[in-house]
């Protein structure tokens, strides 16, 4: 069959072509391919004038045969019926193509339609040509002439569709026969017809290819105008256009709204002018030599005029035309605003930290070398090291959000505190880092002092009410250290704050080095002490205030150290909550002091003190439950002591937490009370059994000028109006036990009922269940100098030489002629110090002790300067060590027993 070179309809063969049989059937044909029918409907435009075609050449033939004919002949009247519904139908179908034009159709249909016409006008023809066959012989050539061009109307009329033409064209061999009656017209009727069809074809098939390389044309420009809709609504470049005198002749949207000003304003400005050659000069000139010398350019960064935080990447190419006269320049530009902000973000971000806006680590560590590299004098510069006591305690109660906004809170106080004096930064955590210039030491001590203060103000955050504190470490550049160098210094400094009871803050001393790796080791060491059975549980009795009855212990851990001795527990309890062993050594102290209360009496109860650390964790309730079930000790029988720490945070896991362990039938005791940073608020809601006064409070309350004794009364009188018990700690003389009766408080624990003793001890005391009888001086004054000094003594009138022996700020120890009678007043004249107001407090043979009237200022004696250090620390202890002369107070019982 031959093929036809030309376009490839869809299915056909891509290297032949399509075949004949496929050209003339093509438009009968569903199209798939939108672009293939895209193209059919194109040729189908062709169909729209037809009808009307048909229509006039069907009206002329008709009225020339009905003209040629005798009228009211047979062959006239039989005329009138085909020819009339030929008439009918070509109007009919002419309207209706007005109306609805074939173009609007679907092309398969319209074509179907159209050659369902043909064949329709086919038959009214062959149907005219019999009547007209016998007509007037006389009008013999114009009837011929008529019926011919009524015949060749069809295949006309559809010479671009070749299937139509070939419908039409079997009417015209049909015709040729009935007209003149012979086999050699039909013969000439079918050659013609070939030649019909074979135009049909070739302008079929130009035409189709004319639509289809315009469609595609049309497709592509369509395609490349999304492209760039797309590219320009997305804001990632736009387009630009010039005359051949740099004017704008094309310009996007998105350059117009950088200008907040139409686009069609733009229009005829000249595009340099649009730049700014003061913000981006050498860009600039580059831009306009290349616009000057015609030459394509490619990423040329500049700034927009009046704008400069608009920048945009350019690039162009210089367009001519067929005969090379220049046109102007056609680019693109590229917004790089966003690019420079997404620069500068991330440049911020490398140097401040994302939450508080602070400089980082990073930017802290350069700042700290630019200040030792630039100062005048090595001390100006200081470091400040900060960290945030009970932080962790908040992220873990109330979750990382509050915390969030716990430290942009603080951070903001750190800033305003410090001012212009320094840079602060945070490093990471609650951690923060200052670095200061110009300041002396007590400047550095005064500010520091700010900072804790202003840090552990109460926060609301998010309806909580938090408290937490800060504890500062501080280092002082010395000459010639690096900043690695005070760095360290800084953090051993902060770390010796810490364990001086958080909330302070400490100079570097270079002690500290030693100290450091001292207690490295014994860290290491602590990790151990449990397996290697170093850890000991001591026993102090709680005794009735009234009855002097024993009430119970506190259970106390000792930590007996193979090489070391005995450690104390104010160095080591720290240590195991910085190094995250206080849950396990908590623990152990739980078991073991509910194993050695279920020996006691039902009566005799032990309390064991809680860490924070210990009330947050979650399995606190099951290792309570447990021990008391592994130990069968009631739990009545067991004491809580919790301290106020745990109420920084007010949260519901707290309260939580104390209904669940009030639940479980243990008794609950409120310790330290009045030390802490906690409102009162807590204690109408906790379900305390007991409130442990502070022995701060306790001790010196017997002295005359101390206000100790109303801060006991009234929190005496607030358990009591709670209906809770109270416990006064640290009482070491009779003088205080007397007090605290006096002041109604219900149990008593200090020295002068017992020191904490071993476990067998305690039982032994436990299993008497009786009174324990108090054991101490009978009241306390401090430590006392020792001395030879020949004074003058003024009694009763008489002036007698005496000898001091020792000496405090409170009272003397002198050596007389004569006794003097117990409260007698006397004067005491010493050397350079003047008269000094005293009262006899005790008298035995020559000795008399005197207490002052008013404290004496030891220094008057111009005592020896005791060498100091230059930065100190201290570190508290369960119980300051009291030094007594034997001489300073009358024992009530052997002294023995209290050292």
């Amino acid at each position: 069959m031959t093929r036809w070179k030309s376009s490839v309809p869809r299915g056909a063969n891509a290297e032949s072509g399509p075949t004949l049989w496929q050209l003339l059937f093509r438009d009968f044909t569903r199209f798939d391919d939108g672009r293939a029918e895209g193209a059919a409907r194109e040729r189908v435009r062709a169909l729209d004038p037809v009808p009307g075609f048909f229509l006039a050449v069907h009206l002329i033939c008709g009225t020339a045969l009905l003209s040629a004919l005798r009228p009211g002949t047979t062959a006239a009247l039989g005329l009138l019926a085909p020819l009339g519904c030929l008439l009918a139908g070509d109007l009919a179908l002419w309207a209706w193509v007005r109306r609805r034009p074939f173009s609007t159709w679907r092309p398969h249909v319209a074509v179907r339609c159209a050659a369902l016409y043909a064949l329709f006008a086919n038959a009214a023809w062959c149907a005219v040509i019999t009547f007209a066959s016998g007509g007037h012989p006389s009008a013999a050539t114009m009837i011929d002439l008529a019926l011919v061009c009524g015949t060749l109307a069809v295949p006309v009329g559809f010479l671009s569709f070749p299937a139509l033409v070939g419908l039409g064209s079997l009417s015209c061999v049909v015709a040729f026969y009935l007209i003149w009656g012979d086999a050699g017209s039909a013969a000439a009727a079918a050659l013609l017809s070939l030649a019909f069809v074979a135009l049909s074809l070739q302008r079929a098939e130009a035409r189709h290819d004319q639509i289809r390389r315009r469609l595609e044309s049309e497709w592509q420009a369509q395609r490349a105008t999304r492209f760039v809709e797309e590219f320009e609504q997305a804001r990632h470049g736009w387009f630009w256009e010039t005359s051949p005198r740099g004017a704008l002749t094309y310009v996007s949207d998105q350059l117009a709204a950088d200008f907040r000003v139409p686009a069609d304003q733009l229009i005829g400005r000249v595009f340099t002018d649009l730049i700014d050659a003061s913000g981006a000069a050498g860009s600039e000139r580059t831009l306009g030599f290349h616009l000057s010398a015609r030459l394509p350019f490619t990423d040329i960064r500049v700034r927009a005029a009046g704008i400069p935080e608009i920048a945009w990447s350019l690039s162009g190419t210089p367009s001519f035309d067929d005969h090379g006269r220049f046109l102007g320049f056609r680019g693109i530009g590229t917004d790089l605003t966003r690019q420079h902000q997404t620069e500068a973000e991330i440049n911020r971000l490398a140097r401040y930290d994302s939450l508080t806006g602070l400089p980082n680590r990073a930017l802290m560590r350069r700042t700290l070398d630019e200040a030792l590299a630039n100062v005048a004098r090595p001390d100006d510069c200081a470091l400040f090291l900060i960290d945030l006591d009970r932080f962790k305690n908040v992220n873990d109660t109330l979750g990382h959000p509050v915390g969030d906004g716990l430290l942009k809170q603080v951070a903001h106080r750190l800033q305003s505190a410090i001012g212009e004096r320094g840079q602060i930064g945070r490093l990471g955590g609650d951690e923060f880092k200052a670095v200061l210039l110009g300041q002396d030491q007590a400047s550095l001590a005064l500010l520091a002092e700010r900072l804790i203060q202003q840090v552990s103000m109460p926060y609301m955050i998010e309806g909580h009410n938090i408290s937490i504190g800060a504890s500062i470490g501080i280092a002082v550049a010395g000459g010639g250290e690096s900043g690695d160098a005070l760095v360290r210094n800084a953090d051993l400094a902060l770390y010796s704050a810490k364990a001086a009871g958080r909330g302070t803050f400490a100079f570097f001393a270079p002690e500290m080095h030693s100290e450091a790796q001292d207690r490295q080791l014994i860290e290491n060491d602590l990790r151990k002490a449990i397996g290697r059975g170093e850890l000991e549980l001591f026993f102090q009795p709680v005794v009735h205030a009234q009855s002097e009855a024993l009430a119970g212990f506190e259970a106390l851990v000792r930590w007996n150290h193979p090489t070391r001795g005995s450690i104390s527990p104010a160095l080591f309890v720290p240590l195991a909550e910085e190094a995250g062993l206080i849950l396990q050594i908590g623990e152990w102290v739980l078991r073991q002091a509910c194993a050695e209360a279920a020996r006691w009496p039902e009566n005799i109860r032990v309390a064991v003190n809680l860490s924070p650390t210990q009330f947050t964790d979650p399995s606190l309730p099951g290792t309570i439950l447990s021990a008391l079930a592994a130990s069968q000790l009631p739990p009545r029988q067991l004491e809580l002591e919790i301290t106020e720490g745990v109420f920084l945070v007010e949260s519901e896991a707290t309260d939580d937490m104390f209904a669940t362990l009030k639940g479980m039938g243990v008794r609950l005791a409120l310790d330290d009370f009045g030390t802490g940073y906690s409102s009162l608020g807590y204690l109408k809601k906790t379900p305390f059994d007991k409130i442990k006064i502070d022995q701060s409070f306790v001790r010196g309350a017997a002295k005359r000028d101390s206000r100790n004794a109303a801060i006991v009364r009234a929190i005496v009188t607030l358990a009591e109006s709670l209906g809770m018990d109270t416990t006064a700690e640290g009482a070491e003389t009779h003088d205080e036990l007397a007090l605290i009766r006096s002041l109604g408080c219900s149990h008593v624990q200090g020295f002068i009922f017992g020191r904490p003793m071993p476990a067998d001890e305690a039982a032994a005391l436990a299993r008497q269940n009786g009174a324990v009888a108090a054991d101490g001086f009978q009241f306390n004054r401090p430590a006392r100098q020792g001395l030879l000094k020949i004074a003058r003594l003024q009694w009763n009138g008489v002036t007698m030489p005496v000898k001091v022996r020792n000496l405090s700020s409170g009272g003397a120890l002198v050596e007389c002629g004569r006794g003097l009678p117990v409260g007698a007043s006397a004067q005491l004249d010493l050397p350079g110090c003047g008269p000094l107001g005293a009262q006899v407090r005790w008298s035995e043979g020559s000795r008399t002790g005197l207490q002052f009237d008013e404290e004496f200022d030891l220094r008057r004696l111009a005592p020896r300067k005791p060498s100091q250090p230059k930065h100190t620390r201290t570190a508290g202890a369960l119980y300051p060590d009291f030094r007594y002369a034997d001489e300073a107070a009358r024992p009530t019982r052997s002294a023995a027993k209290r050292v």
